[in-house]
């Protein structure tokens, strides 16, 4: 089965990854973003090595997002973001091809053990199973 695994950020963590501290987040530090992404490169190195990693990336800040919808006639409106009505964002995401739920429950579960700055806010990690065309989530 496969599992769309996703870390998700604020515009005000990225800022702070760059060292701008918020009320929502201290500054990191060079030695904070180091040991991230170390981390990181290790989740990603063993789940290539146990051939469970299909793709993972980490995307751009809020503020270079596009939000696009359609007006009432059908033309299309485009928002520059970042939304301040929107509180977290998608920051990063790996697909994942695993046994279980409680396979990919248990390589979230290491991801949200990630090393952040002492006051740094949570990063919620979302699991999704990816339906395989069939419709039933399964």
């Amino acid at each position: 089965m496969k599992y769309l695994v996703m870390v998700q950020g604020s515009q005000a963590d990225y800022e702070a990854m760059r060292g701008t501290a918020s009320a929502q987040s201290p500054a990191w530090s060079e030695k904070d973003l180091q040991a991230m992404f170390a981390f990181m490169g290790e989740v990603n190195n063993d789940l290539s090595e146990s051939g469970e990693l299909v793709d993972g990336q980490g995307l751009a800040e809020p503020a270079l997002t596009r939000y696009v919808t359609v007006d009432k006639d059908g033309r299309p409106v485009i928002t520059d973001g970042p939304y301040g009505e929107t509180k977290e964002l998608l920051a990063g995401y790996w697909v994942l091809d695993c046994e279980s739920l409680e396979r990919v429950t248990e390589i979230a579960a290491r991801v949200a053990q990630c090393p952040i700055p002492e006051g740094a806010p949570d990063y919620p990690v979302v699991i999704r199973p990816i339906l395989d065309g069939g419709g039933d989530g399964c």
